[in-house]
């Protein structure tokens, strides 16, 4: 008998071991798989692992980045609890109903949801309002959604470029039949030739009746007219797509195979972008646009507002544009209208004042750099204001040889030139100051050239600063801080002053006379070698009211182009409140 006992217990508990033991069953392996978005894993659970694999595929990817949550319901498997978590911490939630057979569960689309049909799926999409602007400090747009007309064609049919680009003669004179050629050489797959606006598609007429030609219509955020080119809105998109994205409402939808909608699992409402409000003045980019359009070498323009550190227009025509945004991180010699800097250093370490009587000869000797002034003028003693706005190089060589070795790069910083910003919507690079390591070093440096750079944003930030009297912090975005590497500084009351008079006597009576039309303009004139020393950039900087800006001519051998760009810009501007 206690044999008997003993084999029964003995058989009891190999029987709780094996439950113990046991596998999960196909409820809690289908549950598993699923939480997973393990489609194959959770197919194989059902009775019809090639159907649910379809079905299940189609629900994780018509729902997205959704996170899933699936567990078992009811004391014998009876049924799934789904728990999809949505962006911006919206959920959906159901039940479903299982049956189990021959250690499968039984495939149905009702276990996905109880709505769903055969080859059905579930689809989370996104309700957007995307007709929200970015819009100017004043609110008057600066981009817009639009709808565009994509023109493609395929490299098989390339003797159709000609008859393309004819049709598109009307609306834009950059698009040839040699310039179509050139960029399907190479191409295995229809080649993008244009995006049309609504307005220039309808001037062109329908396209796609030429052999190779395929068009289709799409939403883009452009700027708000045509006319209005500008690098700096390059970066708005990311932030007005994130507005839009934050305000966005949703819905999950039960589609057919065909993806119409066949039912509704849930909706969440949406609410009102928030419009993306720039320090931008759409007056004054069309003014900056329409004066460096004007010239054929590579030209840039950058306005800021010193009282607020907004950027107000950033230009580039149509031969800068190819070389990217170099408006706002090209590095350039900025030639003498760094002399601003040396000057500024120069008062400041008390070296001379702006009625010091200085020496400014035709061509000077300084180590082993011989400095001649343009066509090596020659003025005998002068005062520093005068040297200055007649732009002496020899005057500013001299006074750069008594500074100390990081002077200039001191009082740079100080005019926020050699200064790292993140700004919010736009990248930009300032330009470079490194403290000079030689006599000759800092001689070239104190006129613009050896190892000074500069980008027309960093030299339009030296003169807002210099308007401003303080390190000015640029601003892109209204309301989003810009990150900077160096604490703002107060610039001497009696620096500032002497600039200001030294910089409106270039225009009354120095080398820039052709603007002393402009009623309170104050600037300064550039010349800046490069390469072989043959050649030379144009620059002009200025401050009139509460706009600041710098110009620059690539290659302009001498400042008078950018003096003409310049003037185009502010008599365009003159009466517009900046």
């Amino acid at each position: 008998m206690r044999r008997l006992v003993l084999a029964v217990v003995l058989v009891l508990l190999a029987a709780v071991a094996v439950a113990c033991g046991s596998e999960p069953s196909p409820a809690q392996r289908l549950a598993e798989a699923l939480t997973s978005k393990n489609a194959a894993a959770a197919a194989d659970a059902t009775s019809d692992p090639t159907a649910a694999t379809k079905a299940f595929t189609g629900t994780f990817d018509g729902m997205g980045d959704a996170k899933l949550q699936v567990s078992v319901t009811g004391d014998e498997d009876s049924g799934l609890s789904w728990t999809w978590k949505l962006p911006h911490d919206r959920t959906v939630e159901y039940d479903t109903s299982i049956t189990e057979a021959d250690g499968a569960v039984r495939w149905s689309p009702t276990l996905i949801h109880p709505k769903l049909t055969a080859g059905g799926r579930l689809l989370y999409s996104d309700d957007k309002t995307y007709d929200v602007p970015v819009v100017d400090r004043k609110g008057k747009p600066v981009m817009t959604w639009q709808e565009v007309t994509v023109v493609t064609l395929d490299p098989a049919h390339a003797d159709s470029a000609r008859e393309v680009a004819a049709k598109l003669t009307p609306v834009t004179q950059s698009i040839t039949a040699a310039s179509i050629r050139a960029d399907l050489q190479d191409a295995k797959t229809p080649v993008t030739v244009v995006s049309l606006r609504a307005a220039d598609a309808k001037k062109v007429g329908r396209l796609d009746g030429i052999a190779g030609v395929t068009t289709r219509t799409e939403g883009r955020l452009l700027t708000a007219t045509k006319d209005l080119n500008s690098p700096v809105v390059s970066g708005l998109e990311e932030k007005w797509r994130a507005s839009i994205d934050d305000a966005a409402g949703a819905t999950v939808l039960l589609v057919d195979a065909a993806g119409k909608p066949t039912g509704q699992v849930q909706t969440f409402d949406g609410r009102t972008p928030t419009t993306v409000e720039t320090t931008l003045d759409v007056s004054l980019m069309r003014a900056a646009d329409a004066a460096v359009a004007k010239e054929k070498r590579p030209t840039m323009l950058v306005a800021i507002r010193p009282s607020t550190g907004g950027i107000l227009a950033v230009a580039q025509n149509s031969a800068a544009d190819k070389q990217g945004p170099i408006a706002l991180t090209g590095l350039y010699p900025p030639g003498s209208t760094f002399k601003t800097i040396t000057t500024a250093a120069a008062l400041r370490e008390g070296i001379a004042k702006p009625d010091s009587m200085l020496p400014c000869p035709g061509k000077q000797r300084f180590g082993d750099r011989v400095i001649p002034n343009d066509d090596e003028f020659d003025l005998g003693t002068v005062p520093l204001h005068t040297a200055f706005a007649r732009s002496c190089n020899t005057t500013m060589a001299a006074l750069s040889t008594r500074l100390d070795d990081t002077a200039l790069t001191d009082t740079a910083r100080m005019f926020g030139l050699g200064v790292d910003y993140t700004i919010p919507g736009v990248t930009t690079i300032t330009g470079s100051v490194p403290a000079a390591k030689s006599e000759t070093q800092k001689v070239e440096n104190g006129i613009g050239q050896g190892t000074v750079t500069a980008s027309p944003f960093g030299m339009a930030m030296v003169e807002a600063s210099l308007a401003a009297r303080r390190t000015v912090t640029p601003t892109l975005i209204q309301g989003q801080s810009t990150g900077e590497n160096a604490t703002p500084q107060d610039i001497p009351a009696d620096v500032v002053d002497a600039l200001r008079s030294m910089m409106r006597e270039t225009v009354t009576a120095g080398t820039a006379t052709a603007l002393r039309d402009v009623r309170g303009l104050g600037g300064k004139t550039g010349t800046a070698e490069f390469g072989d020393g043959k050649h030379a950039h144009g620059w002009f900087t200025g401050v009139v009211g509460d706009l600041a800006f710098a110009t620059l001519v690539v290659g302009g051998d001498s400042s008078s182009p950018a003096v003409q760009v310049s003037g185009d810009f502010v008599r365009a501007v003159d009466g517009i409140t900046p």
